[in-house]
């Protein structure tokens, strides 16, 4: 399988299905909802301020039923195919590219009465394995930064969406205006030479038939999270000894000072973007 993957989303899938991050993500995320959370204060639990990014971008969704079916591409643990599954009564196509995680989903899925909701599905967004117009809804949370092609992974979800579906996603964007030298440290963490930014996603979608319905910025919360996820990592670290290596901790807490840095800096952009097709 590994053949039909980029070089970068390769990289990526290695990183995912390692024993360190997959122990890292379950154990300091909770193995559910692995993304930027919406936190009401600075101490907020990490689960729930990611639980309610959940909760958030669904209730910007409309006209989802027990008829409709949603593909969240980089679907992680499938946090959110499962809340999307019980709160609509809808399919949801959980496509992933770390097999150690799409383990963990199916269990969880199975756990929860859900299988026959949930398809989960080993394989990359650069290459989604649907046919045209398969979905009302494409749905991601902040994996597309992952990809080198990322203008391919636009054109696939267009390619998927039925008319009038909806592209609803988070990703961790650098600006407009980013000086790419004070982005360097990030982009060292993720293996790639930029990120997405908002003009680029409002130029690919255009061109690949999708119009804006809005986008939500909220930068501030990526500043949080990050410093959330270090403080905890620190204060569990002892308890992570025998699941989590020390050389992985550390790359970690230097990689999460990075990203704090940089949306400091005024760097980086987050929020919500909606788009529809046409």
């Amino acid at each position: 399988m590994s053949d039909s993957y980029s070089e970068v989303v390769q990289t990526a899938r290695d990183y995912y299905n390692s024993e360190d991050a997959d122990n890292f993500y379950f154990h300091i995320w909770g193995g559910e909802d692995i993304h930027i959370g919406l936190y009401n204060n600075d101490s907020e639990e990490i689960a729930t301020a990611s639980r309610r990014t959940v909760e958030v971008i669904a209730d910007r969704l409309s006209g989802i039923d027990s008829n409709s079916h949603i593909l969240d591409i980089g679907a992680g643990y499938g946090g959110a195919a499962r809340y999307l599954a019980r709160r609509f009564g809808c399919k949801v196509t959980a496509l992933n590219l770390s097999e150690a995680e799409n383990e963990r989903n199916r269990q969880k899925n199975e756990e929860a009465g859900l299988s026959s909701l949930i398809n989960v599905v080993d394989g990359s967004f650069e290459a989604i394995p649907a046919g045209d117009a398969s979905f009302d809804a494409v749905w991601s949370q902040d994996a597309i930064l992952h990809s080198g092609h990322r203008d391919t992974v636009v054109a696939e979800v267009a390619r998927v969406l039925k008319p009038g579906g909806s592209f609803i996603f988070t990703d961790i964007m650098q600006a407009d205006d980013a000086d790419p030298a004070a982005l360097q440290p990030v982009y060292d963490r993720i293996h790639l030479s930029s990120l997405g930014s908002l003009s680029f996603y409002r130029a690919e979608a255009a061109k690949n038939g999708m119009t804006e319905v809005g986008f939500e910025p909220m930068t501030h919360q990526l500043i949080r999270h990050y410093t959330r996820v270090g403080e905890e990592l620190e204060r569990q670290r002892g308890s992570l000894e025998g699941h989590v290596s020390d050389g992985y901790i550390e790359r970690m807490l230097l990689g999460l000072r990075a990203w704090v840095q940089a949306g400091k800096q005024n760097q980086l952009q987050w929020g919500i973007a909606h788009f529809k097709k046409a």
